[in-house]
């Protein structure tokens, strides 16, 4: 049912918490806690590293696990740099399924005062892109998940609002915030979108300017994961893919039918390409250009 009042401290929440460094493996985890060992970040030398440690839902009053899990991480040796985001999900249950067009429309009209009140890294609009005018109309054609799939680069399924999760896992999720291992930062995100949600919820109109947005919210203006610098070769590394992918982009289609190129990484054999299946698996080929045309040369692993 929507609109309806519920309280913002009311709504159960989990966190990604993206990290570089470390030894994931033996980070001892409470019941709920999740470590995701095969999602990897980048460190500094361009090397995979760290992993994602994901909460389970849980309420306002029982987010200090957060801080205990902080802890634990750096202790064991965790790093932020700029590959790691931070991805909030909100349940969005109290409303159900008529929550998901308000989201949209919300999304339409505030996601840029969002994503600049949570000060997100402009490298990384790759992996939350803005909810279209296209989109809305094609839900309101035929209400479904994949409406709400972006498809293409940027990635699908992965809008900076994410309404689409509600159809996973009863969610929506918020992409923007920058990477932390601070708990106030990760805290001030968090209630951001936590007050965000129950706002779209009650069917207030919110403002477009970062600003007026915190102070409609009740939200901090700042004090948000900042954002960092990336270094030369990674801006190259993107520039590499974005003037790659129109050339590999009809090979991908007949490796991976439906698939989404995530990047285009140079190997002492070739191109490593590596292409999101709809079924969110990770296929890797390593592909060498003949003058003739592209060709495999091998597949790199096993599909994950």
């Amino acid at each position: 049912m929507w609109p309806k009042h519920v309280n913002w401290k009311d709504l159960r929440f989990g966190v990604e918490i993206e990290f570089i460094g470390g030894r994931p493996a033996e980070v001892e985890l409470p019941p709920g806690w999740v470590m995701s060992l095969d999602e990897l970040q980048v460190d500094e030398s361009g090397d995979d590293s760290g992993s994602e440690l994901k909460t389970p839902p849980m309420l306002w009053a029982a987010r200090e696990q957060i801080r205990v899990m902080l802890d634990r991480l750096l202790a064991n040796g965790a790093r932020m740099n700029w590959s790691c985001g931070l991805h909030v999900h909100i349940g969005i249950e109290p409303w159900g399924e008529a929550m998901v067009l308000p989201l949209v429309d919300a999304a339409l009209a505030c996601q840029e005062a969002l994503r600049s009140l949570l000060t997100m890294s402009e490298h990384r609009l790759i992996y939350c892109p803005s909810v279209t005018p296209e989109m809305k109309n094609d839900y309101l054609r035929d209400p479904r998940q994949e409406a709400l799939h972006r498809p293409g680069r940027p990635q699908s399924h992965r809008c900076g609002i994410n309404a689409s999760a509600w159809y996973d896992i009863g969610t929506v999720e918020i992409r923007y915030a920058n990477g932390s291992l601070d708990y106030d930062e990760i805290l001030h995100a968090v209630e951001l979108c936590l007050r965000f949600v129950a706002a779209v919820g009650e069917g207030r109109k919110l403002r477009d300017t970062p600003a007026e947005l915190a102070d409609a919210l009740g939200a901090p203006r700042t004090g948000y994961p900042p954002p960092r610098a990336i270094p030369r070769w990674y801006r190259e590394r993107t520039w590499l893919d974005d003037a790659l992918i129109p050339a590999v982009s009809e090979l991908a289609e007949q490796l991976v039918p439906g698939g989404e190129i995530l990047h285009i990484l140079p190997v002492q054999d070739g191109l490593l390409l590596g292409i999101e299946a709809g079924d969110g698996k990770l296929r890797r080929y390593v592909c060498a250009p003949p003058a003739t045309g592209w060709r495999v040369v091998r597949q790199a692993d096993a599909p994950r």
